[in-house]
């Protein structure tokens, strides 16, 4: 990725993590029944474009938006995988792989006169059993490069299985709950960023982020709350 003007590295990681099966939010158990959506776009030309997506799934307490536009030059590789059951999702995070609901990785650059406007929103929706956490962002540029991973995890990935020591390692190893998103970006405009975990009465954590004008920007955001998950190497 090319360095452009001033570099700005922010890091944000936000998690509880509680031992013991009584404390923090509980997985939310999984159907029997999977349901699982996969998509993979490659990109390449000059001209307008429209890309967007929305997911709200109320049993796993996801709610997910996004979209973009403009016209110019572009070019996408953009890979997206949401499943109910979270052992049909493989992420890697901290060189760990583990189970998730939603995995979405996307590589793209553009240029052009117009701006290319965007934004992206994900909530783990507590009146659904998730742990009140969301992220929303917004960019409007006329040049950018961008690596992106967003992922999240809600349900219990042992929820099928009665082997009480395969159920145990399952549930070691899954980060659920969990809400993040990872970016490397160089751009011309302004990026904004807002994150919130709320939890009525007791939990309201807020914070707000503005770059306008030419811009490095590297982020790694965690919103985590588990009572089993061993975690990462280095967290």
């Amino acid at each position: 990725m090319r360095t452009k003007g001033l570099a700005i590295g922010a890091f944000l990681l936000i998690a509880v993590l509680a031992m013991g099966e009584a404390a923090g939010s509980p997985a939310i158990t999984e159907p029997a029944q999977n349901e699982d959506f996969y998509n993979r776009v490659r990109a390449s030309g000059t001209g307008y474009f429209e890309v967007g997506s929305s997911v709200v799934d109320r049993r796993m307490g996801l709610e997910y938006y996004s979209i973009m536009y403009g016209d110019g030059h572009l070019e996408m590789d953009s890979k997206s995988v949401v499943s109910n059951r979270a052992g049909n999702v493989q992420g890697t995070l901290n060189g760990t792989s583990v189970p998730l609901n939603l995995l979405e990785d996307v590589k793209m650059s553009y240029s052009g006169k117009t701006p290319m406007v965007g934004m992206k929103y994900i909530h783990s929706n507590d009146f659904y059993g998730g742990i009140g956490a969301e992220v929303q962002e917004f960019f409007e540029v006329t040049e950018m490069e961008k690596v992106q991973t967003t992922y999240f995890a809600s349900t219990d990935p042992a929820s099928q299985v009665s082997d009480p020591a395969g159920a145990s390692a399952l549930r070691r190893s899954s980060p659920a709950h969990m809400v993040g998103m990872d970016l490397a970006t160089s751009f011309n405009g302004t990026l904004q960023t807002d994150y919130r975990w709320h939890k009525i009465f007791y939990k309201d954590m807020k914070e707000h982020q503005t770059f306008s004008g030419v811009f490095d920007v590297e982020r790694t955001l965690r919103f985590h709350e588990n009572p089993t998950f061993e975690g990462f190497n280095g967290l």
